[in-house]
């Protein structure tokens, strides 16, 4: 698991997932972004943690029968039970909401035990339920039928894939109202660092369209008035 600096976790709080998706094309990352997931409620504020992971596979049903919930080391249960507090627990439901990934029990356990969220490519079941928590969730669509009738879990923080997206223990998670996308973890830092700038600008450009300002020059900054008009915005502004 990696360390995640408060000040970067703070810094990437206040950034949005499109701005992150901007940055990391910038470094040749194109599918960081976990396709087809949507929260369950909307977010006052982001979702922010290091990955914990659990993949499921094709469930073989000799192997998958109710009974396999008495193994105290099942993995799901175990993966519930061992996701570190600040921890985002992604899961790789092979995109299939047919089945939930998990209910509003582990969910609610998930919570009492201090993680930062859960993300499944699948579905959550009791999803009103889990949609009342305080703790982020973010499903492809509601699904009442227990994972045993067709998912199997069978590895606990191995690198997956999410949605498309590649993920691997530790790599920094960020979801917002949009969706949720994947830093990798050697990289936290300067994309928070980045991120943090390329909003402050944002929120430039923003203001000056509202007030009438053509975008031409403005967004990007391709007339160097307009970053100068920046710096003194940002003075007056404090950012």
């Amino acid at each position: 698991m990696s360390t995640l600096k408060p000040e970067t976790r703070d810094k990437l709080k206040g950034v949005s997932t499109a701005t992150l998706a901007t940055a990391l094309f910038k470094r040749g990352l194109r599918q960081q972004f976990i396709q087809d997931v949507r929260p369950l409620h909307p977010l006052k504020e982001s979702m922010v943690g290091p990955a914990f992971t659990l993949r499921y596979m094709p469930a073989r049903e000799d192997l998958n029968q109710l009974s396999a919930f008495r193994d105290r080391a099942h993995p799901q249960r175990k993966a519930v039970e061992d996701c570190p507090p600040g921890a985002v627990m992604v899961m790789d439901s092979r995109k299939d909401a047919r089945a939930a990934s998990a209910g509003g029990i582990l969910i609610t356990r998930l919570q009492a035990r201090g993680v930062a969220g859960v993300v499944t490519d699948g579905g959550f079941r009791d999803s009103a339920e889990i949609a009342t928590l305080d703790m982020p969730a973010f499903h492809h669509r509601p699904s009442a039928p227990t994972n045993l009738t067709l998912n199997q879990a069978i590895d606990i923080n191995v690198p997956i894939g999410c949605g498309d997206a590649p993920v691997f223990p530790g790599d920094i998670v960020v979801g917002d109202n949009d969706g949720v996308i994947i830093i990798p973890a050697h990289l936290a830092d300067e994309i928070a660092n980045e991120a943090v700038e390329m909003t402050a600008y944002e929120d430039f450009v923003t203001e000056r369209v509202r007030d009438g300002h053509t975008i031409v020059g403005l967004y990007p900054a391709t007339d160097e008035k307009n970053l100068e008009i920046f710096a003194e915005w940002r003075k007056a502004n404090g950012r």
